[in-house]
């Protein structure tokens, strides 16, 4: 097969957005942990970058703090995804308050700790509501406004090394991140010709209040053997990686799930091979 010679290559914004910087970025689920951190990556002076906050009020405004500091406009939205369709309104809130939306990262999520057998249908639908038709709702509004401003755009879905494997106790997070890795991989083929990139980061345990601990140091009495480095990861280390994927260096990069799990994943055969309880059984 011959190459197409370069004058006859394609002109669409997926070759006009390689160089892409995020400017006008929300940010959902930004009152703590992975959420917090990403907004704060994602600051830089003159940029705007809007956050959203469920039931911590004050952590967000915390965090909004920390955009301010980086010399961004910081611009704070409650939002409760156990009523998806509030994510499209909340998108349009912030595309209108900043003047438009180049660069989508979605945070928010929830779980249970439940066997199947005992989990309610209402803990289920809370669940794949929250991580699954909310973003959703978030990844289609946000794509609109990329198409009709015709500049291209980012979108990155934050999912879970559960994405990937299962986990015992957590049937509907397992079942609504693995959905929202295959979303992330429609919304790429689909909006790759309009040069916005859609893809997932998939982290292990991160020393967040969503596994019960604060945003605390990894590396005091964090000891963890199942895991290859041996530590939690930090939720700065989970925003390196969204930052890189908003950036100009990603342009190439588009249906992915970037796995950021101190090597938790490579661990599923030397599990099985090696552990002398029955624990694991138990959520």
């Amino acid at each position: 097969m011959t190459a197409r010679p370069d004058s006859d290559a394609p002109t669409s914004p997926a070759h006009a957005d390689s160089a892409h910087t995020p400017a006008r970025v929300l940010v959902t689920g930004a009152d703590s942990g992975i959420g917090a951190a990403c907004a704060v990556a994602l600051a830089g002076p003159g940029r705007d970058v809007a956050i959203t906050w469920h039931v911590d009020e004050d952590g967000v405004q915390a965090t909004a703090r920390e955009v301010r500091e980086r010399g961004a406009t910081p611009h704070v939205l409650h939002l409760d995804l156990t009523d998806p369709p509030q994510g499209t309104g909340v998108v349009d809130d912030a595309a209108a308050a900043m003047g438009g939306l180049d660069t989508l990262v979605m945070c928010s999520g929830t779980g249970t700790a439940t066997l199947l057998v005992d989990l309610s249908y209402d803990a289920w639908r809370e669940v794949v509501s929250v991580d699954l038709d909310g973003a959703f709702c978030c990844l289609q509004a946000a794509a609109r406004h990329m198409i009709a401003a015709g500049a291209g755009g980012r979108i990155v879905a934050i999912t879970s090394v559960h994405e990937h494997a299962s986990r015992v106790g957590a049937g509907a997070y397992c079942a609504a991140k693995g959905g929202l890795g295959l979303l992330v991989k429609t919304a790429a083929l689909e909006l790759a010709e309009r040069g916005i990139t859609v893809n997932a980061v998939a982290p292990g345990e991160i020393a967040t209040p969503m596994t019960g601990q604060e945003d605390e140091s990894v590396l005091a009495g964090k000891h963890r053997p199942g895991i290859p480095v041996a530590r939690p990861g930090d939720a700065r280390e989970i925003a390196a990686t969204v930052a890189f994927l908003c950036g100009p260096q990603a342009g190439y990069v588009t249906g992915a799930s970037w796995v950021v799990d101190g090597g938790m994943l490579l661990m599923g055969p030397m599990a099985g091979s090696h552990m002398d309880s029955d624990d694991w059984r138990t959520p």
